[in-house]
């Protein structure tokens, strides 16, 4: 895969249980060991540094497929299509840039989970767009904050909430909801061909989860990195707009920004809009891989 030979290892399809204990039995390496394993990787192509680097982050894979599990698709599936961001994101991997492969290797990860759950959704045609494509994989996040996890439609103002936050239209939260209506797994029903393992026990790990902890926090600065080089592009007044508008707690209105600036309600949703465009490019400018989520 994008010169990425095979490496033999763990499979899913041997048993969940199975594979979850071999797994762990990888040892997690230390920031210096992973940047010369990738070096002799990359300059090298030495197979047996790639199978090291790739072998310790299948944890990773596994913890991130715990968030896709309402999608009704077997997790056997998940976590080899997960593995295969994996190996792709191995591919591209630069050691010399300062992050961890965890960091760089997540957005592969849930991007090869994501374009998966798609490709099984396209029957009941969940939507091609950006817009669609977020509201899909948010959708139940933003219900559970908002305390809206009852079956059937939505109340009209949890349509309208959910719509401004995620810029679709009301019609398109009614639709997906319904799509996406089907009951949630139990934390107890079996996971596996066998039925060997529990949802609820991929939830709770008796060891320290380092790589991961130490992932999230290295993703949270690049984000914030990338946002503040990104807010440099703006002008005042967009720089304003934005951080009234996307990055409040509670987004001001329209209507307050309009009267600021004496101009139209519809003129401020522009000036919105172009200042995300500009951020957009200037992040991917940066390097930064593109998510389908928040």
């Amino acid at each position: 895969m994008n010169g990425l030979p095979a490496t033999s290892g763990p499979t899913p399809y041997s048993g969940l249980s199975r594979y979850l204990g071999d797994i762990r039995r990888y040892p997690m390496l230390a920031q210096d060991e992973e940047a010369d394993l990738a070096r002799r990787w990359r300059e090298d192509e030495d197979v047996s540094a790639a199978h090291k680097l790739i072998t310790s982050h299948l944890r990773l894979v596994a913890r991130v497929v715990r968030d896709y599990r309402g999608y009704g698709l077997p997790v056997e599936d998940l976590i080899a299509e997960g593995n295969l961001g994996l190996m792709r994101s191995l591919s591209r991997f630069d050691p010399e840039r300062g992050f961890r492969l965890a960091t760089y290797a997540m957005w592969w990860i849930r991007a090869a989970i994501q374009e998966y759950i798609l490709r099984s959704w396209s029957l009941v045609k969940v939507g091609t767009t950006a817009a669609q494509k977020k509201l899909f994989f948010n959708l139940r996040r933003i219900k559970a904050e908002l305390e809206a996890m009852e079956s059937g439609d939505l109340a009209p103002e949890m349509v309208s909430q959910i719509a401004e936050r995620l810029g679709v239209a009301e019609a398109d939260v009614v639709s997906m909801n319904r799509r996406l209506g089907g009951p949630d797994h139990s934390l107890n029903v079996p996971a596996g061909p066998e039925g060997e393992e529990e949802w609820i026990n991929w939830l709770t790990d008796p060891e320290l989860d380092q790589e991961s902890a130490y992932g999230n926090r290295e993703e949270r600065e690049r984000r914030r990195r990338l946002l503040s080089n990104a807010m440099g592009s703006l002008s005042d007044r967009e720089r304003r707009i934005i951080a009234l508008r996307r990055l409040n707690e509670t987004p001001t209105t329209l209507e307050i920004l309009s009267q600021e600036y004496g101009i139209s309600r519809e003129r401020v949703r522009q000036i919105e809009v172009q200042a995300v465009e500009k951020l957009r490019r200037s992040v991917k400018n940066a390097g930064a891989l593109p998510t389908y989520e928040n």
